[in-house]
């Protein structure tokens, strides 16, 4: 039995070296297609986190306006993240000390931390709201520049 086994494995060669090389091709040519579209999901995740913190934003200023009698007049990023503490993490993104924020209106802003230069906006003005972010058509800006 084991003069079988020896013989059997004399004459068995492994691969040959043309077929270890079409592997190694086939293998190149899935990495060539797959690694560009992970090396850009990174970026999506973070404009993705600065999207969640202006809403997060938005929900805190509502609740400032509602324990100010509906005014945003005295907003400050300190009063929201009395309201709201995970706006004081900044390890994605970090919002910005709001823009213009009278009785009937009031702006937010998130940027995406590592680059500074994704930002993303949320106004409201008279209940009107508009999305922008810049810069448009990269990470997850779309190309119109608004979300």
């Amino acid at each position: 039995m084991l003069n079988r086994l020896r013989q059997r494995s004399k004459d068995e060669g492994g691969f040959t070296l043309i077929e270890l090389l079409v592997v190694i091709l086939i293998i190149g040519i899935l990495a060539a297609i797959a690694i560009p579209s992970f090396l850009n999901q990174k970026s999506k995740a973070q404009d993705s986190a600065a999207k969640s913190q202006v809403t997060t934003l938005q929900t805190a200023v509502e609740t400032y306006a509602t324990d100010h009698n509906g005014s945003y007049v005295g907003a400050t990023l300190e009063a929201l993240q009395t309201i709201e503490p995970t706006l004081k993490d900044t390890s994605t993104a970090e919002a910005q000390e709001l823009g213009k924020a009278g009785a009937e209106e009031y702006e937010v802003e998130s940027v995406v931390t590592n680059n500074k230069t994704h930002k993303y906006k949320l106004a409201n003005v008279k209940g009107a709201i508009t999305r922008s972010c810049e810069p448009a058509g990269t990470g997850g800006c779309p190309v119109g520049g608004k979300w």
